[in-house]
């Protein structure tokens, strides 16, 4: 005798059902496959490939392009590219602890405004992201350029020498990263603070808890699952951007998308781009196993 399942009030067979669902995920499963399964899995076969005299791709796998990232190089050991990966990790590290500080408390802001307000101010954080980032990016330029009362303010401070901007360098990358992903932080932190239990925290005041042990006890594990998503949105395309530090910054401040343009580039050697491009997937999938773990931890307490 035939199993029968009520689905969505339908009366239905296991096998129709698995149909169903195999019909429904089929056309996800597919974009998946095609546009990143299929993409990454060449990207990891280029990595290991040579580049010819004239640019071209030898299908020889070697694992040079790897001792290059390295820093093992023709003459001697040379820590440049390992510099690019650290300074990388290190810009989007501080980008993402500088978002998370203002974001946390906007998020609390907006949070507790009348709903129509609430609206208004969220409307407000996303407006800049639906202006071009290179558009953005020009406009901090402006604003940092020698003639403009920040970069006057900052040689009466005998911080930079007279007409010159405040860019190149990494305060303007800051600025222009901080500004760039500050919405993806604001926007699952107020998710969460909007669904926080107020009674648990009223309840750690009444057990004299001091500011910062209700805040802990009482704030950041209500509001962890957003904190853990604004990390991940933040850090996890902080670490590949190129528009922002390429703009904004010099050569001493390249990171490992700058680096990955220019294999692609003019020069084209797109097996040291790839397997540059395979650390950095390598680097991105660490990053968000390690901000993943604790909102995990806490979905399951």
């Amino acid at each position: 005798m035939t199993k029968l399942i009520v689905w969505y009030g339908q009366l239905t067979t296991p096998s129709r059902l698995r149909a169903r669902g195999t019909a429904v995920l089929s056309g996800a499963v597919l974009w998946l496959v095609v546009f990143l399964v299929a993409p990454s899995l060449v990207l990891a076969a280029l990595a290991f490939t040579q580049r010819t005299e004239y640019g071209q791709v030898s299908w020889h796998f070697t694992l040079g392009n790897f001792h290059r990232l390295l820093g093992f190089g023709v003459l001697q050991w040379s820590a440049d590219y390992l510099l690019i990966l650290g300074r990388s990790v290190w810009i989007a590290l501080v980008t993402t602890v500088v978002c998370l500080v203002l974001a946390y408390p906007l998020a609390f802001y907006i949070a507790a405004r009348p709903p129509r307000l609430r609206y208004v101010l969220l409307a407000l954080v996303i407006i800049p992201s639906c202006t071009n980032l290179v558009i953005r990016t020009y406009a901090w330029r402006l604003i940092l350029d020698a003639q403009m009362p920040p970069a006057r303010l900052a040689h009466l401070l005998g911080l930079i020498p007279a007409d010159a901007a405040l860019y190149p360098g990494a305060l303007a990358i800051y600025l222009g990263m901080v500004n760039s992903f500050l919405p993806l932080a604001v926007l699952p932190l107020y998710a969460s603070v909007e669904r926080m239990d107020w009674s648990l925290v009223e309840a750690a005041q009444d057990l004299y808890g001091s500011k910062v042990r209700v805040f802990m006890h009482g704030v950041v594990p209500q509001t962890l699952s957003g904190l853990t998503a604004a990390v991940i949105l933040t850090f996890i395309p902080a670490m590949g951007a190129f528009v922002v530090p390429d703009l904004l910054g010099g050569a001493r401040d390249m990171l490992v998308g700058n680096l990955i343009q220019q294999q692609f580039g003019p020069s084209r050697d797109m097996p040291f781009g790839a397997a540059v491009s395979l650390a950095l997937l390598v680097l991105t999938l660490v990053g968000l196993f390690v901000f993943r773990r604790p909102g995990r931890e806490m979905d399951l307490a």
